[in-house]
């Protein structure tokens, strides 16, 4: 199956599911909003407690945070992109971080908590910079299309 097809197929599974369009709509734009935070393998997990609190459709989540996932081969520059913003607007007075080089430290140092404080930090500040943004987007794009197919 090519990306348009897997996309189009995504996008029937929203428009089927039996729910509001607001639950719908809100559902997808948790999904997509944890889409782009750097904490794999807690994001989905993230997403759907908070859909669950929300009163989103969890269907709707899932299936978002499955569309975000066409990203991946971006997923580098993504990366660079939220640690730079999210760098420069910790920084005081602001500006872009030096070049970034923990190639030569051991695997562990990735582990360790100073090495979050000074990567992890901006790149979840950088995160909420895009995703927020694309959430909303994702909310009322979502929400006009399943109010003019469901009609």
């Amino acid at each position: 199956m090519n990306l348009l097809g897997w996309l189009r197929d995504k996008c029937n599974q929203l428009v089927r599911l039996k729910d509001t369009s607001h639950s719908i709509a809100l559902g997808t734009a948790i999904g997509m909003f944890f889409g782009f935070v750097p904490l794999w393998g807690f994001k989905t997990l993230l997403a759907l407690g908070i859909s669950r609190l929300a009163r989103a459709n969890l269907l709707a989540t899932a299936i978002a945070a499955s569309l975000h996932d066409v990203a991946l081969p971006l997923l580098p520059v993504l990366l660079w992109w939220e640690y730079e913003i999210g760098y420069w607007i910790l920084s005081n007075p602001h500006e872009l971080p030096a070049k970034l080089s923990l190639s030569h430290h051991s695997p562990m140092v990735w582990l360790h908590w100073s090495t979050f404080l000074t990567v992890g930090r901006p790149l979840l500040l950088g995160a909420l910079v895009f995703s927020a943004p694309v959430a909303v987007a994702t909310y009322y794009v979502t929400l006009a299309v399943l109010q003019r197919t469901k009609k």
